[in-house]
């Protein structure tokens, strides 16, 4: 299957290590302190062409944290967006939906995926490096009026994927499938829509996502891979938590423009140039009671140095961060 549908509706459970710390810094007043609601992205978001790594996607809907009073919660200890941690009140948690700050040092929804930091390798035996692989099922079908290549729709657990492809060669001609050797620019167009229940049923999610991704520089002979993409994600949530009725709505949107990454054999390459800009924006709204809003804004800037630049806006304040390859911590002025 292609790199998007590598990416499974069943993605890998994200495992968060929660702390108690209710302002913008963390610990050590450098590290930048996330709230819960960014920790994972909404439901089936990693079957689309995007930045998030696919462990943000716990395929759950979101579930906000304590809403109901002090008394715990309901659902026999599972916390926070897709589960997880022990029950109960806690320390900076105010009763809005949100729950403590946490994670302080990470990028939102799982951080950045691999191909992103140098983590896929090019040369023989390795693959065709990031986002080079494009191994498409034989039930799809070319068209040769519009150019693309249309896949039939996956389902899994309530959600329906549709895909389609664009191959085209050095010249711009289409393609009715990919080539390794002559391939030099492919579109990727993704859509993800339908409905998530929790175990218990009590909340439900309606889902709608879409990505439009294409990359260039992928045939024989080229010295870099060019990646620029857009991908939204929506998320209308629904249901009762600590015996409230509650309605929420989680947006996430990413864009990739002008990522350069240079082809070298055999290693990793961190991109040379480009931008990752990805939002979220989250509202808890209790029946009867007060919508409670949270956003978060992350511009990544790449040079071809290990120092990964973050421009972090989180609810109106601004940090200018860095991410130290190989290592994966957000630290902030």
């Amino acid at each position: 299957m292609s790199q998007f549908t590598s990416r499974l509706l069943a993605a890998t459970a994200l495992t968060a290590a929660l702390t108690a710390c209710s302002d913008l810094n963390g610990v050590n007043g450098n590290t930048v302190a996330m709230s819960a609601a960014f920790q994972t992205v909404p439901a089936g978001f990693s079957a689309n062409s995007n930045s998030f790594d696919a462990s943000g996607d716990d395929g759950q809907p979101f579930l906000p944290f304590d809403i109901g009073g002090p008394e715990g919660f309901e659902d026999g200890g599972h916390r926070g967006p897709g589960g997880g941690g022990e029950g109960g009140r806690h320390h900076g948690d105010h009763h809005d939906g949100f729950g403590p700050d946490s994670l302080p040092g990470a990028l939102m929804g799982g951080g950045l995926g691999p191909e992103f930091l140098g983590g896929i390798p090019f040369g023989r035996g390795h693959g065709r490096g990031p986002f080079g692989t494009f191994s498409l099922p034989s039930s799809c079908v070319f068209d040769s009026a519009s150019g693309r290549v249309s896949c039939p729709d996956r389902t899994d657990r309530g959600l329906t994927v549709k895909a389609s492809f664009a191959f085209l060669d050095a010249a711009g001609a289409a393609q009715a499938k990919f080539d390794t050797a002559t391939t030099n620019t492919v579109n990727v167009k993704t859509d993800v829509s339908g409905t998530r229940s929790r175990h218990d049923g009590r909340i439900t999610s309606t889902l709608s996502h879409t990505s439009d991704r294409t990359i260039s520089g992928l045939a024989a002979g080229k010295t870099e891979r060019t990646v620029n993409g857009t991908a939204k994600a929506h998320e209308e949530i629904s249901g009762t938590h600590d015996s409230v009725s509650f309605t929420a709505v989680r947006d996430a949107a990413d864009t990739t423009s002008g990522l350069v990454i240079p082809i070298v054999d055999g290693r990793q390459t961190i991109p040379s140039a480009g931008t990752v800009i990805r939002t979220m924006s989250v509202t808890i709204t209790p029946t009867g009671g007060t919508a409670s809003s949270r956003s978060r804004r992350e511009e990544v800037t790449f040079d071809g140095s290990n120092v990964v630049k973050v421009k972090l806006t989180q609810d109106g304040t601004t940090q200018n961060c860095t991410i130290t390859l190989p290592d994966r911590r957000l630290v902030c002025e």
